[in-house]
């Protein structure tokens, strides 16, 4: 082997080595989703699933459910509205909604009516085949279902820190509103908190 050959291979080899050594040993392992894993203390996917069955739960098992089905002769038509997050960090306040309309849609004692990105997309959809749909398979404008109750609310953070030590409390509130009177048939709240140590220590 020449002179050339051995730097060649001297080099290629240290090369190897510095990219093995920039990896940084990450490794990437799959988990249950239904694991809770609580890394940074931050709202996670865990919090939004339970905190969407526990309130859903508490809500269906109010009167308004059995009053409107007495008065009206059928299940409410329900819709989920706005969840405003007024933290400090970023929640993902979208796949709360969703794991809020799971739960009311799976419970079977209501049925959901579309969001307004929903309808805007199904109403498209239904200008469409007025055009090109055969007519017993079009579908008819002016025949939805409108809701007859909303749900709405805000997800709240409180933050006390003391050196290492962080204490997170989260507050969810939401609210059952009678989109016809306005009157608030129902109003939830549920709490979390958490405590977050850098040296250790356990509650």
């Amino acid at each position: 082997m020449t002179r050339t050959h051995v730097a060649v291979a001297v080099c290629v080899a240290a090369c190897a080595a510095f990219l093995a050594g920039c990896g940084g040993g990450k490794t990437v392992s799959r988990i249950d989703p239904n694991q809770t894993v609580d890394l940074s203390g931050d709202w996670n996917d865990t919090d939004s699933r339970l905190v969407a069955e526990e309130m859903i739960n508490d809500v269906l098992a109010r009167p308004w459910v059995g009053e409107f089905k007495g008065e009206k002769k059928r299940s409410p038509d329900v819709i989920v509205g706005t969840v405003r997050n007024r933290t400090d960090e970023h929640i993902a306040t979208v796949a709360f909604i969703k794991n809020l309309e799971k739960e009311l849609i799976n419970s079977g004692r209501v049925n959901f009516v579309a969001s307004k990105e929903e309808r805007t997309e199904v109403r498209d959809e239904r200008a469409d085949q007025q055009e090109n749909a055969s007519p017993e398979s079009m579908k008819k404008f002016q025949q939805e279902a409108g809701a007859d109750f909303l749900l709405r609310g805000d997800i709240t953070t409180i933050i006390d820190q003391e050196g290492g030590d962080k204490v997170k409390y989260y507050q969810v509130n939401l609210e059952l509103v009678n989109v016809e009177t306005n009157r608030k048939a129902w109003v939830g709240e549920k709490k979390i908190k958490k405590f977050i140590s850098q040296s250790g220590t356990k509650l």
